[in-house]
């Protein structure tokens, strides 16, 4: 497992000190952009790079991470993501998740806390932090409090 901190300071950072669990293909040009990019928001990113390793590290602590991103194009594509949404929750595992799909039509940014939001591949800064905003957005209200 591949460990990425930011020595960026500054509470403004979205992600400010959440631990970031990224399951996604080590080495790949897609891996690196998108570790870069939420550790530039502040969260701490654990890589993993195989598939049942991520969920196992997951819900064995599930309290030590604040959100799950997937790259799912590594894993099989959207099903694969859904199948690991799907795990996560039958396992009582309540962690937000971004999913990540070339194959998806429209980003989807979804109301209820158990469903992943979905963003488009390649990976934007701007649909990652509309993303990484949406799925902590009961943590920012907390540290708005």
């Amino acid at each position: 497992m591949q460990v990425l901190r930011t020595e960026i300071s500054g509470a403004d950072l979205v992600g400010w000190g959440v631990r970031v669990l990224l399951v996604a293909q080590e080495g790949a040009a897609a891996t690196d952009t998108a570790m870069k990019r939420v550790a530039g928001m502040g969260g701490q990113v654990d890589l993993e790079g195989e598939f049942f390793a991520g969920l196992s590290a997951l819900m064995d602590d599930p309290r030590g991470y604040g959100l799950f991103v997937l790259l799912c194009d590594d894993f099989g594509g959207l099903e694969a993501g859904h199948r690991a949404v799907s795990l996560l929750r039958g396992a009582g595992c309540t962690v937000p998740c971004i999913l990540v799909a070339s194959g998806l039509a429209e980003q989807s940014f979804p109301e209820h806390r158990d469903e992943p939001v979905l963003l488009r591949a390649p990976l934007s800064a701007v649909s990652l932090r509309v993303g990484f905003e949406h799925a902590l957005r009961e943590r920012m209200l907390w540290s708005a409090a």
